[in-house]
């Protein structure tokens, strides 16, 4: 069976996050976070063990149907979190002795229902994110932007798969390229230069750098299909070479308006939220 997953969504149910990603055109939820969300617990590890002791088939159908997937772990890093779809969850929920079990079912039907929705209307995708960022406070130019910017992602990850890029560790390596030769820090550097230990990147971005991000990934798509790049290696180069078109424009205006374009300010707190609409 193949696999094919993309970056970690949340979805928030009763203001506790959970972590989800796409396996076979499908969601996956993170059973951690499902736990947490449903008994309050604070040692998740032991909750899950006690619950398939004293559940012998849940216990037995774990293995099989709890794959570990790749999403953000606490920690702000790419790790395999144990995982399950919509029916594979409803099974756990069986065991679990919660008064917010059944709201949490209806929470997870709806999800569900909005998936298949978007398959067949991908733009429903579209117009969902865009209520959330609303939701969050984001001004409409921000939101522009940042949908603008998820578009020229897409865009460049299509392009590497068709160049024989491997999804993963190898589209990791060439996206911490393009930051490094566009704002001087990897991703993750980038992460704890604003104080981030989980959640999108990009979604803590100002509008410039959303620009120059969105530069760098248009401009390495450019560069990889004029000059035919192929495979790992040549792509690399071509991810390089983006990169340095957005740094060399960063570092431009930089020079002229003298100021930074990067900023260690996040949208993590609600003193945030003003901020996000100027």
């Amino acid at each position: 069976m193949s696999q094919k997953i993309i970056k970690t969504k949340f979805s928030v149910f009763r203001k506790k996050e959970i972590r989800k990603t796409i396996y076979n055109n499908e969601w996956w939820f993170s059973v951690a976070d499902v736990i947490e969300a449903l008994t309050d617990t604070v040692d998740i590890r032991g909750y899950i063990k006690k619950m398939r002791k004293r559940d012998k088939d849940l216990d037995s159908y774990w293995g099989t149907n709890c794959p570990p997937l790749e999403m953000i772990a606490k920690d702000g890093k790419k790790r395999k979190i144990t995982s399950a779809n919509t029916e594979g969850i409803f099974r756990i929920i069986q065991s679990i002795p919660s008064p917010k079990a059944e709201p949490f079912k209806r929470w997870l039907a709806k999800v569900g229902y909005e998936r298949i929705q978007e398959i067949e209307d991908p733009e429903l995708g579209a117009k969902r994110t865009r209520a959330l960022y609303r939701a969050k406070g984001y001004s409409e130019a921000w939101i522009e932007k940042r949908m603008r910017g998820i578009e020229a992602r897409e865009t460049l990850t299509n392009e590497w798969k068709n160049r024989g890029v491997k999804e993963g560790q190898e589209y990791a390596i060439l996206t911490a390229e393009i930051s490094k030769a566009t704002f001087g820090m990897t991703p993750s550097q980038y992460q704890k230069f604003k104080g981030l230990e989980r959640g999108n990147l990009r979604d803590h971005m100002n509008d410039l750098e959303l620009i120059f991000t969105m530069l760098g990934e248009a401009s390495t798509t450019e560069i990889a299909k004029n000059k035919n790049s192929l495979g790992f290696t040549e792509n690399k180069f071509a991810a390089q070479e983006g990169g340095n078109v957005a740094g060399k424009a960063r570092k431009d205006l930089e020079n002229r308006s003298g100021k930074k374009v990067s900023t260690n300010k996040n949208y993590l707190l609600k003193s945030e939220d003003k901020k996000r609409l100027k």
